[in-house]
């Protein structure tokens, strides 16, 4: 099983970055799933291909920070909700679609397409304030687990405003 998710990381990435698993950058989750070993290796290339245009409509999208939950057991992970945004929806939506196309097992069926709430996880004292405006300028694809190794994350693909990156 390879679990990989896309995200849009609020704080600067960059291409092939491996990090902790308890160290992420801040982002905001898009969708965690899980492909099976029956589904090719090459996956992560042809998720890229069928979310590179809406990842590419979306960039540069403005997202409003609005107020804190807590997510998770008893909520207990602090979290800043995003407000609600249609492209952000739409950008949820399409990656879904391009996921259950390859096969993909979601890791969390109950919190997705209507029921998606984007939010910003807080981290090491780091989270954004209400009111506050982030830019969808950086979207990923993340291996969970590279060559097996769940203490890692690696970017896959990075997309900014600029350009795709490998």
């Amino acid at each position: 099983m390879r679990n990989l998710i896309w995200v849009a990381f609020t704080e600067p990435v960059s291409p092939g970055l491996v990090f902790p698993r308890s160290d992420w950058p801040l982002h905001i989750t898009l969708l965690r799933f899980d492909v099976g070993p029956d589904v090719s290796a090459d996956v992560a290339d042809v998720l890229a291909d069928l979310a590179e245009a809406p990842v590419k409509g979306a960039l540069g999208t403005r997202l409003r920070v609005g107020g804190e939950a807590g997510f998770g057991h008893m909520g207990s992970i602090p979290v800043s909700l995003i407000e609600r945004n249609p492209l952000l929806q739409g950008l949820h939506e399409e990656i879904v679609e391009a996921a259950v196309g390859v096969g993909a097992r979601i890791a969390t069926p109950n919190y997705i397409l209507e029921n998606y709430r984007p939010h910003i996880s807080h981290h090491d004292g780091k989270r954004p304030k209400s009111g506050d405006v982030v830019v969808l300028d950086q979207v990923a694809l993340v291996d969970m687990a590279p060559e097996g190794d769940h203490t890692i994350r690696r970017i896959l693909r990075l997309w900014t405003q600029d350009a795709e990156v490998d």
